[in-house]
């Protein structure tokens, strides 16, 4: 499998007044492309840091990361909001949609940031509505939308501009049992059409539905296991 993250031994240290606080203190891990990880852990324990240096929103004290075999500390600020736009779609808990545009348009705003005629950007934007299944909802506000609605236009927004990695941060954190069920069974949609997955989460049954799962604790990998287990929605519907 070809590997498209590695972190060699990452540290992430912040300063707090006169203390200086380890998120990260030495994290080695490789992903493979395709991949459907999760990283779990207690609240403090690093993942949400480790989670903005995989999508290159916050740079390691020290250590290397790699992605697709170029090292992003040698990248400059102009390629590292290019991966950020293209190589990487970002899934957060609370959506991040703006409230004053249309569904279509939250979608169609990464196309802008990349420069791509208002047609296509139309075009693909309607195409991924309608793989998230919200196709005729298109023309409503974020404020017209159920929590569920909203995430699957934040799903639309990452799938966009066809990155080739999706990150998302507690994407269930918001939701009742019964919808986060749904959007895990996108998010398997998703992984079966070749994105490379990695889930930040700290609920053990979302957590169930990756294919290996990563367990942070005080900085540290605590362990990293395939999940022998995998639930699927889909199988299951």
């Amino acid at each position: 499998m070809e590997t498209i993250i590695q972190l060699e031994n990452v540290a992430r240290t912040y300063r707090v007044g006169s203390e200086t606080i380890h998120a990260l203190r030495s994290v080695s891990l490789g992903i493979s492309k395709n991949e459907y990880v999760a990283l779990m852990g207690p609240s403090g324990s690093g993942k949400s840091t480790l989670m903005n240096v995989l999508g290159c929103l916050d740079t390691p004290s020290s250590g290397e990361y790699i992605l697709n075999n170029i090292s992003v500390s040698k990248m400059s600020d102009n390629d590292l909001a290019q991966v950020r736009n293209k190589e990487i779609g970002f899934v957060f808990q609370s959506f991040n949609l703006l409230p004053r545009y249309t569904a279509l348009e939250n979608v169609m705003l990464p196309l802008v940031y990349s420069g791509i005629p208002k047609s296509e950007r139309e075009e693909r934007a309607v195409e991924v509505m309608e793989q998230v299944g919200l196709k005729e909802r298109m023309h409503h506000k974020p404020n017209e939308l159920s929590g569920g609605q909203k995430q699957r236009v934040a799903i639309a927004r990452a799938l966009v501009n066809k990155p080739a990695i999706i990150l998302a941060d507690e994407p269930t954190g918001n939701l009742d049992s019964k919808t986060s069920i749904e959007i895990m069974g996108l998010f398997e949609e998703i992984h079966k059409k070749g994105n490379t997955i990695i889930l930040v989460t700290h609920e053990e049954d979302i957590a169930q539905y990756a294919h290996r799962i990563v367990r942070l604790k005080d900085g540290l990998v605590e362990w990293d296991k395939q999940n022998e287990h995998i639930r699927s929605v889909l199988q299951e519907h």
